[in-house]
């Protein structure tokens, strides 16, 4: 068992919150904790014991410091949250930042399963929209002690769309999961190498493959890799929360909302994640 003491305010409340939205996730929200799929069909737990102004959390399940340092990097352990927090008193954003002080950017437990999730998540509302990637993972993941793994690369590639078209995927989406799972399978997409290139290039990279326009490589960036400064400018739950906390009669435009951009640079991730965080 590893122990965790924060330096910074960190509200795991609202991340077991946003965590349980996904009903893949094994979320006990009356124990506090979250069990998490490691590589190797591995479970680690996560316990909150601390309170938001002094977080302490239990890691069981773990057995190196690269898994330990991994637990870290998702849950955002490795980094204070407070020079965001001072950042956006400053800005248009202030009043969400107060009032979600200490939530964090909560990575994806798996690159490949955060990618074909953006793409099934792609133009659907978000409740079909895990109902459609529940049945996907339940039909080709696996199980280990009530924890969902997202299925392999190399399982996906050999489906057919009629497969998938079974489970209400549409064609297209059915060639784009299937097809960009043959990249990965075969190597010629390696989605932990990405983590090298900044985020122009993760963009063009990822661009290239059918099904992943600019919002999907945005999303993966984000949750994916958690890299800090991205907002998808194209996402509708963004101009909706925009349009309530700037009290405007209708969504803002593209223009509009970039023009903010260098006041929330360098932390558009967060700014994108407290405004969703504020219509969920």
């Amino acid at each position: 068992m590893e122990r965790v003491e924060l330096s910074f305010p960190y509200d795991f409340d609202r991340v077991l919150d946003r965590l349980s939205l996904d009903p893949l996730h094994a979320v006990d929200k009356e124990r506090k904790e979250v069990r998490v799929p490691l590589p190797g069909y591995k479970v680690a737990t996560v316990q909150g014991k601390g309170s938001m102004e002094s977080p302490v959390f239990e890691i069981n399940g773990i057995d190196s410091p690269e898994e330990f340092q991994h637990i870290q990097e998702i849950f955002h352990f490795n980094r204070s949250l407070e020079p965001i927090n001072d950042h956006f008193q400053q800005t248009n954003l202030a009043e969400i930042f107060k009032e979600h002080r200490g939530t964090p950017i909560v990575r994806e437990f798996n690159l490949y399963g955060s990618l074909a999730k953006s793409i099934i998540h792609q133009q659907l509302n978000l409740k079909f929209a895990h109902t459609l990637t529940t049945r996907f993972v339940h039909s080709f993941g696996h199980q280990v002690d009530g924890v969902w793994f997202y299925p392999e690369p190399e399982r996906v590639a050999e489906l057919t769309p009629e497969t998938l078209r079974e489970m209400q995927f549409s064609t297209r989406k059915a060639e784009y999961v299937i097809g960009l799972s043959k990249a990965v399978a075969e190597g010629e997409l390696d989605l932990h190498s990405l983590s090298l290139l900044d985020d122009d290039e993760v963009i063009r990279t990822l661009t290239h493959y059918r099904g992943v326009g600019p919002w999907t490589a945005q999303n993966f960036l984000l949750f994916g890799l958690g890299r800090p400064n991205l907002f998808p400018i194209a996402d509708i739950g963004l101009q909706n929360a925009l349009k309530k906390l700037w009290r405007l009669d209708d969504k803002p435009k593209a223009e509009d909302m970039a023009a903010h951009f260098p006041q929330w640079t360098p932390f558009m991730s967060y700014a994108s994640l407290y405004l969703w965080r504020s219509i969920e």
